[in-house]
C-alpha cells in the first residue's frame, strides 16, 4: 500500500542519522504514555461523533504502532511485518466460523468461541489464574470490569442488578462506620469496595463504567461552566458567591434543555 510505505519511509528518515534528534532517541518506555494518551483522545473523538477528529486521532494511534514497531526492529526484537502477520493469524484462528468449519448462530457464540480459543492460546503460557490475563496497569475502572467479566464466565457473578444494589447499600453502611471511626485506611478501603461494586452494577446493566463516568464528567464541566458564566455576567468572582447562589444556578442547569 503506497500510503503505508510512505509513512514507514518518513519514520525511517526521522530515525536515521541526520534525521530528527528527538525521534532518534526515543524508546518503548519514553513513548509508552503517548500511546495511552492517543488512545484516549481517539475515545473522545468517537464519543463526540466528530469524524474529522476521529480520522486525525486514528492517525496518531497508527503513529504509535509504527513507532514502537520500528524501535523494536532497531533493537532486534520484532518487525512491523511481525506485528501485522501476528494480528492476521490471530484474526483467522479466532474466527473458525469464517475461516474454518465451526458453526455459530449468534454474536454471543462468536464471543464465547473467541474467549475459549484465547484461553487455549494463553494456556500455553501456564497462567495460574484466569485473572492473570487482566493487565495490572489498566485504568482501575477498566481493570475492575475486566476482572468481573472474567470470573463471570465461570459462574462467579450476581444473578441480577438488584442484588448489586443491595451490596451497594451494605458497602455504604460500612463506609459510614469507617467515617465514624476516622481511620483513613478503613475509609479508603471502603470507598474502594464501593467503587468496585458500582462497576459491577454498571456491567450487569450493560453500561460501560468508564463511558458513564466520562459522561458525568462532561455534565459536571458544562454545569459548572454555567456558574462561571453567570458569575462573569454579574461581574463577581466565584469566591464572592455564596454556596446557595452557586447551587441555585446549578439546579437551573438541570432544567435547561
Amino acid at each position: 500500500m503506497e500510503e503505508f510505505d510512505r509513512l514507514v519511509g518518513i519514520f525511517e528518515r526521522l530515525r536515521a542519522p541526520g534525521g530528527c534528534p528527538w525521534d532518534a532517541q526515543q524508546d518503548h518506555r519514553t513513548i509508552a504514555r503517548c500511546s495511552i494518551e492517543e488512545a484516549y483522545e481517539l475515545f473522545d473523538a468517537i464519543e463526540t461523533g466528530d469524524a474529522e477528529h476521529m480520522r486525525e486521532e486514528l492517525g496518531d494511534v497508527l503513529l504509535q504502532v509504527v513507532f514502537h514497531s520500528i524501535i523494536a526492529r532497531d533493537l532486534g526484537e520484532f518487525t512491523l511485518a511481525d506485528v501485522i502477520n501476528g494480528l492476521a493469524d490471530k484474526l483467522v484462528s479466532r474466527h473458525p466460523h469464517v475461516f474454518g468449519d465451526a458453526r455459530v448462530e449468534t454474536a454471543g457464540e462468536v464471543v464465547r468461541n473467541w474467549e475459549r480459543i484465547k484461553g487455549r492460546e494463553r494456556g500455553k503460557e501456564r497462567r495460574k489464574s484466569i485473572l492473570d490475563g487482566v493487565p495490572e496497569n489498566l485504568p482501575s475502572l477498566m481493570a475492575a470490569r475486566k476482572m468481573q467479566a472474567a470470573v463471570s464466565r465461570v459462574g462467579f457473578d450476581w444473578q441480577d442488578p438488584r442484588g448489586v444494589l443491595d451490596k451497594i447499600r451494605e458497602e455504604t453502611g460500612e463506609l459510614a462506620e469507617a467515617l465514624e471511626s476516622g481511620e483513613q485506611g478503613a475509609i479508603a478501603g471502603e470507598i474502594g469496595d464501593l467503587l468496585f461494586t458500582a462497576v459491577n452494577l454498571a456491567r450487569l446493566c450493560g453500561v460501560d463504567p468508564e463511558s458513564a463516568l466520562r459522561a458525568a464528567n462532561r455534565k459536571f464541566r458544562s454545569r459548572f461552566g454555567a456558574i462561571e458564566e453567570e458569575a462573569a455576567r454579574r461581574g463577581v468572582m466565584l469566591e464572592e458567591m455564596t454556596l446557595d447562589e452557586m447551587d441555585e444556578i446549578w439546579e437551573g442547569t438541570k432544567t435547561t434543555p
